[in-house]
């Protein structure tokens, strides 16, 4: 039988990475570990999350999938993905500015590598004071003034630059220029890919005086060079508990925050549901009487079959609702 399911993290050390997913996530991670991202869920070839929890324990999410299928994520998600998980959850700290970089569409990548390009959504658990993102362009520019001001190394006098505060979320479609700078706890959902054009890595080595690579000429094939402002998402209200932060082709993204008992009905919801726990802890009640508890720095999934549960808590708790 299907029932919520939590997933081993899968820890990246990072040449930017720091220690708040130890320190504020909770984090199991050995001391002076660099750690930048934790995988939550992947399906990501390399990267297949194995359950944690449960009867399922030690079970690969590709093998769920498979025997489970539309029961797991759904009927239509299930004809549309087939065996491949659509959706790759994160957490990230940025103890120094990421690399600048821009993912490919759809097209480009089935083209390319048969797989499938990368929009995702950042938001912002905590962040330092001063704390900020780039975001696409300031202004419209062309391939032209970009190659241009590549060659003057001085790409920076035509970036958006956000400041960041906690709870606020930014959309980053596929073809948009984006970093993330230092002081950043984030959690990130995206399209189930891993395809990373670096454009900048800001003249940085490693301890041993390496360069990481960049990738140029593919990035000027993908970026969008219009300005389309800072794609902030904007917050609607559903509910007392309840904000819808970002609804798009390839995820929905709900807030919710919570120091009471909440009843939720997902039976006209043809979906997986994924809870990430960015503050305060809760049990999840499901089939009537079965609870898992849930801390910051967790991520749950409830199979599509599952289609009621109850959220408990006495505490404040914030959670990041995800579906497709």
């Amino acid at each position: 039988m299907l029932y919520p399911l939590k997933f081993i993290p899968i820890f990246k050390e990072k040449i930017w990475g720091g220690t708040k997913l130890k320190t504020i996530l909770n984090k199991k991670i050995e001391p002076n570990k660099k750690i930048g991202e934790s995988w939550e869920l992947s399906g990501v070839q390399g990267n297949i999350s194995i359950v944690k929890n449960g009867h399922l324990e030690g079970e690969k999410l590709s093998e769920i999938l498979s025997k489970y299928k539309e029961n797991f994520i759904g009927k239509k998600n299930y004809k549309i993905f087939k065996n491949n998980f659509p959706l790759l959850i994160k957490f990230l700290d940025a103890n120094e500015i990421l690399s600048l970089q821009v993912h490919p569409g759809d097209k480009f990548a089935q083209e390319k590598y048969k797989q499938n390009g990368k929009s995702e959504m950042w938001f912002i658990i905590q962040a330092d004071k001063n704390a900020e993102i780039i975001t696409g362009f300031n202004k419209d520019t062309n391939k032209k003034e970009y190659e241009s001001k590549v060659e003057e190394q001085n790409l920076k006098s035509i970036l958006n630059f956000e400041k960041t505060w906690k709870s606020d979320a930014f959309f980053i479609p596929s073809g948009r220029i984006h970093s993330i700078d230092k002081g950043n706890l984030i959690a990130e959902i995206q399209q189930s890919s891993d395809i990373t054009y670096r454009i900048s890595d800001w003249e940085r080595t490693d301890k041993q005086g390496n360069k990481r690579e960049l990738h140029t000429e593919n990035a000027k094939k993908v970026l969008d060079y219009e300005y389309k402002g800072n794609l902030k998402c904007k917050y609607k209200k559903i509910s007392d508990n309840k904000f819808i932060v970002l609804k798009s082709d390839f995820f929905s993204v709900n807030y919710i925050k919570t120091e009471k008992n909440i009843s939720l009905d997902y039976s006209k919801l043809d979906s997986f549901i994924i809870y990430m726990c960015i503050e305060g802890e809760f049990e999840l009640v499901y089939n009537k009487t079965d609870i898992i508890n849930v801390s910051i720095g967790e991520t749950i999934i409830i199979p599509a079959i599952i289609d009621k549960v109850l959220i408990k808590t006495e505490t404040e708790t914030e959670i990041l609702e995800i579906y497709i």
